[in-house]
This record gives structure tokens, C-alpha cells and sequence, in this order.
């Protein structure tokens, strides 16, 4: 049978079937052209755009631009962002509730959704392995370094998304070939999950090429080795073996520079907001992102999810608005400090002015007619109700501090909108580092744990307050380093992962959300429908 580059929903239906993503069982090819492979990778162009092309569909489910992929279930199922419902809007059937409380099921249609969109990116990654393993590629002008960089980063994106998979669901198939024999591919424990994906990762890794400007939204040596980093970091979790040593050793790979790095070597940020500007394209702290831009059609839009009413283009002098619904808990805003600057520049929060003036900004539901002021409560204050905690069906137009890390610019910034959207960063794997020396030393800072998590924490406050902000080899506990990374990767899809780690996620208690101390709650059932599809996935614990 030819390998047809097909339209993504011919992928979708029959490159994974392993992974059950359709239930239809005909699998007759549709063809949209006649492109295949042997008249269609005739230049280096085109091979590159189908090694991109899985990159590409990642974002669909990594990015915080949809309500139904990985980052909706890895922030909204932890203890620093919700979306209650506001009045008559954000109830939608009760699915964030059963995010917030713990007590999804495994009927969940986003959960499904986020299951057939990221199997659909492996199934992309074995076709574009598949078609070039079979290219001769020294006829298009590719040499034998560049081809094998080409074919390791699809190594390793396959890897990353089996990583992703596995925090979510645990145990599940391992699908290497498109629509391969047999079709119904058996679960796999996550040990086996967890091996496949070390292996590939570390076979494939060293084969990246360092960072650059020619590799930003590519998969670089920076990215595989944070990917490591954090397979590593979790690797106690995961399987019940500690990996630090090895945790630290792929952190030092990026620290010294020896992975590349935009600008030669990364370094941290100067100032808060410089990694999530409008001109983070070469941000030097940035190890891997994806590379939106307005200008070439392609936006970062996380306005949908993070961004209140049609009032916040008066607020920003923006162009976009919002669904009003992602928003920060009391709790997690309660645990910054006044002085912190992060509490000062990720978030909109008190009275909305129109843009550079002292005017308010009026609400338009409970608060019609009213300056707008977002408070940090989620309650019915508009009924008078100032004192409860509040609860997830309570919330108003106001409720809750709102994201502001990442900026756009205003409308007539020649930089509009031109954000990447940054997948790792370099104080990541400051964090990871210092967590790892950390564990090895019995949950003790040492001085160099301090010296990496200072390093981060210093733009976070102004010369004056610094002294008595800097944490010392007694005030970096365990706790405090858990809270310090909710403090500096608020909203960037890691918290779920963290709190899991550190043994917070189904004994923890946070605003409107009492502990589960249910185990299994730890991972995702498999959609009901998938098992419907194959008979040989197998159901996790507890569902």
C-alpha cells in the first residue's frame, strides 16, 4: 500500500489505531491528492515539513489555547487555577467542577478529546518516520549529521508525547509503526511506558543539535535534555526509582551551555517579564517554545481561556477578549507576598482602568454598570455575601485574580501579539536541579540548592526587600521549595505534576477542594469509548 501524505483526519482515524482513537472499523483510504511519497519529498523543503508537521498538531493539546487538552487537565485538577462558575455562564455540564473536586469519571468528552489529540500526534510522528527512514535524503542535499538530527527529534517528540501520556493515564499502549499488526495494541504498565520513553530519549537526545536562532520551534538539544530533566525528576514517582544523580546531569548539560542556546549559551531572564513578552523570540532564557506569530497567521491565543469580557480591550487597548473562565484561587494568590513583583506583573487584579486613563471600566453582569474590580474571592459579593470562602457554583464576573503573564501589547505595538508560547525555560531546570540535590541530601538545602533557587527568586522582589526575601539553608524546606515553584510557574501547565510529586495532589486541601486521599485519583481513567474501540486497553485502578 502507498504511504500517502494524508489530511490530518485520515491520520487521526487510522494511524493509531492501537491508541483507539475511531470507532468506525472502515478504513478505506479517502486520498485528498496524490501526493505520496515517492513524488512528494523531491526537496529539503518538504522534508522538513513533515518532520514538522507532528510539532505543529502539538499545540492543539499543549498549549493553553483549548479547553479539552493536556494543559486543562494539568492546571485545573491542581491547587492554583480553576474555572468556577460565574453566574449564568461557566457551568458547562459540571466538567470543571469534576476537574476542581476530583470526581471525573470516564465519560469525560474532554478528557477524550485530549486522549484522541495526542495519540493523533504519535500517530503523525511514526507516518513522518515511516515515509523518511525510506527518503534518500543525500540526493536532497541532507548529510548524514543533519538527517539523523532530522530523524532524532521525531524520536523525540514521540518520546515527549508517551511522557505526557503516561502523567495522565498511566499505563497505556505503546504504538511505534502506523497502523501496524496488530491493530489493537495491549496496555503496557507505566514501567514499561517509563523505559520506553528513558530509552529514547537517551538514545536519541545526544543526536539533537545544539540550540539556536535556525532551531527555535524545533526540537533541540536544550529541549531533549530538558525532557530528561524532568522524566528524571519524576522518575520516583513514576516507577519507584530515584533518578536524581541522573536529574542533575542533564540539568548541567543546559546550564553550561554544552546543549546550545539562543545567543550561544541560555541565561536567565533579567527582569520577570522579559521571557513572555511580544519579543521573546530569542528569549535567552527560552530552551523550547512554539513559534506563534500574528504576522504569519499563526497566534498565540490564550485569550479564550484567560481573559474576561469584551471590557478587557478597553483594559489592554487589545484587539481579543475572553470566555471569562480560568481563574486564579484565593490560595494560590494568598501565597505571594505583598512585595513580590510577580504578584504585581502576572496578574490583573483591583480596579480595571480603560487603557492609560483613571476611567473605570464598567461590569456587565453582576457588576453591570459598575467599576469593574477583580477581587480575590470566589462568592456572590454582588448579594452581599463579603465573608464565606466562597465556592466553585459562586463566582461572579470579578471573581479571582486574572492572568496578565504573558503580554501582548496594545493594538498598535508593531509587535502585537507575536508571543511564543515557551515550553521550558532555564529556570526550570535551576528548579529541577536544586529539587534534585535536595532529595539526595534527605529533603536538606545545601548552599548550592539555595544559590539556584536565589538566583530565580531575585527578580521577584527590589534591592530594599531582597535580604529578608532570600531563602537561607533553613527557610528552603521541602514546602517552601513546592510553593516557590507554584510561585514562579503559575499558569504554565506544570503544577499538576508537582503537586503529584511532592505528595500534595489527593491528600492536599485547597480553596473549595477537600483531599480525595484516593490513590488512583492520581491518574485518568481511559475513556469508556476507547476501550468500546479496543478490547485490549485496560481500565486503570479505581475506575
Amino acid at each position: 500500500m502507498k504511504s500517502y501524505i494524508r489530511k490530518a483526519i485520515y491520520i487521526a482515524t487510522a494511524a493509531v489505531t492501537a491508541g483507539g482513537i475511531n470507532a468506525c472499523t472502515n478504513l478505506d483510504e479517502t486520498l485528498y491528492s496524490e501526493l505520496n511519497k515517492d513524488n512528494f519529498y523531491n526537496s529539503r523543503l518538504e522534508v522538513m515539513q513533515a518532520a514538522l508537521r507532528p510539532f505543529t498538531h502539538m499545540q492543539a493539546w499543549l498549549a493553553p489555547t483549548g479547553g479539552s487538552g493536556y494543559y486543562y487537565h494539568a492546571e485545573l485538577s491542581a491547587d492554583q487555577l480553576a474555572w468556577p462558575q460565574k453566574g449564568r455562564h461557566g457551568y458547562d455540564g459540571g466538567d470543571h467542577f469534576r476537574q476542581h473536586y476530583h470526581t471525573w469519571t470516564d465519560n469525560e468528552n474532554r478528557m477524550r478529546t485530549a486522549w484522541v489529540l495526542m495519540w493523533t500526534g504519535v500517530g503523525y510522528i511514526n507516518s513522518a518516520l515511516a515515509d523518511l527512514n525510506e527518503v534518500e535524503y543525500a540526493a536532497l542535499g541532507i548529510g548524514d549529521e543533519e538527517m539523523a538530527a532530522i530523524l532524532a527529534e521525531l524520536h523525540v517528540l514521540r518520546a515527549f508525547h508517551y511522557m505526557k501520556l503516561m502523567e495522565l493515564w498511566g499505563n497505556v499502549p505503546i504504538a511505534t509503526e502506523v497502523a501496524g499488526e496488530p491493530l489493537n495494541l495491549p496496555t503496557q504498565p507505566r514501567e514499561a511506558v517509563f523505559e520506553f520513553v528513558r530509552t529514547e530519549l537517551e538514545t536519541y537526545v545526544p543526536q539533537l543539535l545544539p540550540y539556536s536562532t535556525e532551531l527555535v520551534g524545533r526540537v533541540s538539544a536544550t529541549a531533549g535534555y530538558a525532557m530528561l530533566a524532568e522524566l528524571y525528576l519524576n522518575a520516583e514517582y513514576f516507577v519507584g526509582t530515584p533518578m536524581w544523580d541522573e536529574c542533575i546531569a542533564a540539568c548541567d548539560r543546559i546550564i553550561s551551555g554544552e546543549a546550545g542556546g539562543l545567543g550561544g549559551i541560555p541565561r536567565l531572564a533579567e527582569d520577570l517579564n522579559e521571557t513572555f513578552s511580544n519579543t521573546n523570540q530569542n528569549a535567552p532564557e527560552s530552551l523550547f517554545q512554539f513559534a506563534y506569530s500574528r504576522q504569519g497567521g499563526f497566534v498565540f491565543d490564550w485569550g479564550g481561556f484567560f481573559m474576561g469580557y469584551d471590557y478587557m480591550r478597553e483594559v489592554l487597548d487589545v484587539g481579543y477578549t475572553g470566555w471569562n473562565a480560568f481563574v486564579v484561587i484565593p490560595s494560590a494568590f494568598d501565597a505571594y507576598a505583598e512585595n513580590d513583583l510577580r504578584k504585581q506583573e502576572w496578574f490583573l487584579f483591583g480596579p480595571q482602568y480603560r487603557y492609560g486613563t483613571t476611567e473605570p471600566v464598567l461590569g456587565t453582569e453582576e457588576w453591570i454598570d459598575q467599576p469593574l474590580v477583580f477581587v480575590n474571592s470566589i462568592r456572590r459579593e454582588s448579594e452581599g455575601d463579603l465573608t464565606s470562602e466562597g465556592s466553585m457554583a459562586e463566582g461572579e464576573e470579578n471573581s479571582g485574580a486574572r492572568f496578565h503573564k504573558y503580554k501582548s501589547g496594545r493594538l498598535s505595538d508593531v509587535n502585537y501579539r507575536e508571543n511564543h508560547y515557551i515550553l521550558y525555560r532555564l529556570t526550570e531546570i535551576y528548579f529541577n536541579k536544586a529539587e534534585a540535590i535536595m532529595r539526595r541530601n534527605g529533603g536538606v538545602a545545601t548552599q548550592e540548592a539555595v544559590d539556584l533557587v536565589n538566583a530565580c527568586r531575585e527578580r521577584a522582589f527590589t534591592p530594599e526587600d531582597w535580604q529578608e526575601a532570600r531563602y537561607t539553608t533553613a527557610t528552603l524546606t521541602m514546602d517552601e521549595l513546592l510553593a516557590e515553584r507554584g510561585r514562579e510557574f503559575i499558569f504554565e501547565g506544570k503544577r499538576r505534576t508537582d503537586i503529584i510529586r511532592f505528595g500534595r495532589f489527593t491528600n492536599g486541601s485547597w480553596w473549595d477542594h477537600e483531599p480525595t486521599n484516593d490513590p488512583n485519583r492520581e491518574i485518568y481513567p481511559i475513556p469508556h469509548t476507547q476501550i468500546a474501540i479496543n478490547p485490549n486497553l485496560k481500565q486503570n485502578p479505581g475506575y
